[in-house]
C-alpha cells in the first residue's frame, strides 16, 4: 500500500467525515483517477513521439494516442492525424504518481507559489498545467530528447458532491492549492 493511500484511509476520511456529514460511507469524497495529456498543437510526429515516450517514462505505463475528430484548416491538421496523448492513472499507479508529483516535482519548480484553481473549477476534478517539465528525474537524465515538449496537462476526477469538498480534499493531500 502506498503512503499516500494509507494517509488517506487512515486520516483524511476521519477528517472528511468531521467536516462534512455523510450518511453512507460511499459519500465519503475519493481521489478516482489521475489523467495525464499532452496536446500538440501540430501533426509533427518528432513532438507528438517524444511526448508519447516522456509521458510513458514519467508514469511506467504505456499511453494511447489521440486523434483530430475533424479537420483544422488553420493548425494544417487533417481527421484521424495524432494530436496528443493520454495516460489514465488508477489505484496504486495514481498514488505513486501523486506522491513523485507532490515530493519531487512541484517543489522543485520556479517561481512557485501554488496551483490557482480556476473560475470554472468542476465538482468533481481539478486541473492545472505544467509547462517546466525537467523537473521530472526521469527527464533530467535525456534533457536533449525533451527539450520542446508541450504542456502536460494533470486533472484529479474525483466523486466529491460540491467544490467544498473537492478543495478540502485535494488541499488533505497537500496539494499546494491557493
Amino acid at each position: 500500500m502506498n503512503i499516500l493511500e494509507n494517509y488517506y484511509k487512515k486520516v483524511i476520511r476521519y477528517d472528511l467525515i468531521n467536516k462534512f456529514s455523510y450518511s453512507r460511507l460511499e459519500d465519503i469524497p475519493k481521489l478516482k483517477k489521475i489523467i495525464l495529456n499532452f496536446g500538440c498543437k501540430s501533426d509533427d510526429i518528432k513532438i507528438i513521439a517524444a511526448s508519447f515516450f516522456s509521458l510513458e517514462l514519467i508514469t511506467a505505463k504505456r499511453g494511447s494516442l489521440s486523434t483530430a475528430k475533424r479537420a483544422n484548416i488553420l493548425l494544417k491538421i487533417r481527421k484521424g492525424y495524432p494530436v496528443g496523448c493520454v495516460v489514465v492513472l488508477q489505484k496504486t499507479e495514481m498514488y505513486t504518481f501523486f506522491l513523485k508529483l507532490l515530493s519531487e516535482v512541484l517543489p522543485n519548480l520556479k517561481d512557485f507559489k501554488g496551483l490557482v484553481p480556476s473560475k470554472n473549477l468542476g465538482k468533481t476534478s481539478f486541473s492545472f498545467t505544467l509547462k517546466d517539465l525537467i523537473n521530472f528525474k526521469v527527464l533530467e537524465k535525456q534533457f536533449y530528447l525533451f527539450t520542446n515538449l508541450p504542456p502536460l496537462n494533470i486533472t484529479f476526477i474525483t466523486n466529491s458532491k460540491t467544490k467544498k469538498e473537492l478543495l478540502y480534499l485535494l488541499n488533505s493531500f497537500k496539494l499546494p492549492i491557493l
